[in-house]
């Protein structure tokens, strides 16, 4: 499992079915390729017919731009309660995303006599959001996602989730479609899936595309995202939740318990891992655990997830941890420990770090104002997670005076001719016959061209 530390000798007192098999960068998902392609070359070729034949298909009613009064009947539906609830999570998460968004500086210097130098921060225009609907609205991915594009300074943002499933077919997510709109975005679209995602990327009749798309989702989702990427950008292709808990004897079992199976209770497919340095702990968190799995109203996708990805894995002391964890490179880690400042002075490689007992990845997820799109299966080795930066691309420009030409020119010219560029040099010695008294070269030829021995045909 761990292949590179050939040191280090961790324990497993518990191991998954399906995770004692798999390796952790390894989709717990598979199959969904081909299906994708066809919803995809579909809805690029079929525009709306397409799109909604697949909506009908999948979520039982054609897709849907939601008008004015759609919004306020859902806002009117919503008590005040839930909206208060709403208001307080997005103030938290634009006050940190424009905290974020403040840390992005545009630059301009003068890196030598007569060369300036710069970058600008430019929010991308159009932009798409999906915010995963289905059995468990995510209500908090509006914020995250919308939100963070708006604080970002994005022209358009497009968002789009799933109608509710169950009932009477085209039911609104009232709360989600609420929160949607107290973000700001600009058009709200009930469609979900890869046709979705299909419809964001290429458009349709009434569909404007997109540039980027952001959000999580499931594997459909997520194998849309993977195919689009390079005709629009993504944020992240987000795998099935996953939690890991860095624990000593500091806490016990009864959270531990609740912290594995309230991300386990995600989907069918959620590694929830364990790694401390007490044993006690692991054998009490693993008797726990069933205890709750017979309680928990979510037991039906808690208890797969646990039978298939649960963890439970003792180590020796917390440089061993560390390593562990690592390795693993968990969406979420919860460090639960004394000295909980060690693992974030010195942990790399995880999407999201929840330090100390008194906070969770329920606070991140949900209203706290760190944002919950997070890299999976081991991602974090190579990214964080969605920001406001996400919806942001940084440009370079340059600007130099006719004395740093000269002298840029003179090794620009040399450099290019290094590499047999005769075009690239050309560039360079059009400025430099111009501008440098004396200078004559034009594709090699002249007085003061440096002859190339490695140019085909040059002198040897």
């Amino acid at each position: 499992m761990f292949p590179t530390r050939c040191t280090l000798a961790p324990r497993w007192l518990y191991k998954g079915v399906i995770a004692a098999s798999r390796s952790r960068s390894e989709s717990t998902v598979s199959g969904v390729s081909d299906i994708v392609t066809g919803i995809l070359n579909d809805v690029r070729s079929g525009g709306n017919a397409a799109l909604d034949k697949y909506s009908v298909k999948f979520d039982r009613v054609p897709s849907k731009r939601l008008t004015a009064t759609d919004i306020e009947a859902c806002m009117k539906k919503c008590t005040a309660q839930e909206i208060s609830d709403i208001k307080y999570a997005q103030v938290n998460i634009r006050r940190f995303a424009q905290l974020q968004r403040d840390s992005m500086k545009d630059v301009e210097e003068e890196t030598q006599p007569g060369v300036i130098l710069g970058h600008k921060h430019i929010p991308i225009k159009n932009v798409g959001c999906y915010v995963p609907g289905g059995k468990f609205p995510m209500i908090a991915s509006a914020h995250m996602s919308v939100l963070t594009a708006k604080v970002a300074g994005c022209d358009r943002v497009v968002a789009c989730t799933a109608p509710l499933p169950g009932g009477e077919p085209g039911r609104m997510p009232h709360t989600t479609i609420a929160a949607m709109h107290l973000t700001g975005a600009d058009e709200i679209y009930m469609m979900a899936g890869a046709q979705a995602i299909g419809a964001l990327t290429y458009g349709t009749e009434t569909i404007k595309p997109v540039d980027f798309i952001a959000g999580p989702g499931n594997a459909f989702v997520a194998e849309a995202k993977k195919q689009v990427f390079g005709k629009v950008g993504i944020d992240l292709i987000a795998g099935p939740t996953e939690t890991l808990l860095l624990c000593d004897d500091s806490v016990d079992a009864e959270i531990t318990t609740a912290d594995l199976l309230g991300q386990a209770e995600h989907g069918y497919n959620t590694p929830a891992i364990l790694v401390t340095t007490c044993e006690k702990l692991a054998k009490d968190t693993i008797a726990k655990v069933e205890e709750e799995l017979k309680l928990i109203p979510t037991a039906e996708t808690a208890m797969v997830s646990w039978r298939d990805y649960g963890e439970v894995i003792v180590v020796d002391n917390d440089e061993e941890m560390l390593e562990v964890a690592e390795e693993i490179a968990g969406e979420h880690v919860q460090v639960m420990h004394r000295n909980w400042d060690f693992f974030k002075q010195n942990l790399r490689n995880y999407g999201g770090l929840f330090l100390g007992v008194e906070t969770n990845v329920s606070y991140g997820d949900k209203v706290i104002g760190t944002n919950h799109t997070l890299p999976t299966m081991t991602a974090g080795r190579y990214t964080g997670g969605l920001w406001v930066g996400k919806f942001i691309k940084t440009h370079t420009y340059q600007h130099i005076s006719k004395e740093a030409s000269i002298e840029i020119g003179d090794y620009a010219s040399r450099l290019c001719g290094y590499e047999n560029f005769a075009g690239h040099k050309e560039q360079c010695d059009v400025r430099l016959r111009r501008w440098k008294k004396g200078y004559t070269t034009k594709y090699y030829e002249g007085e003061e061209n440096q002859t190339l021995l490695s140019r085909p045909g040059a002198p040897q």
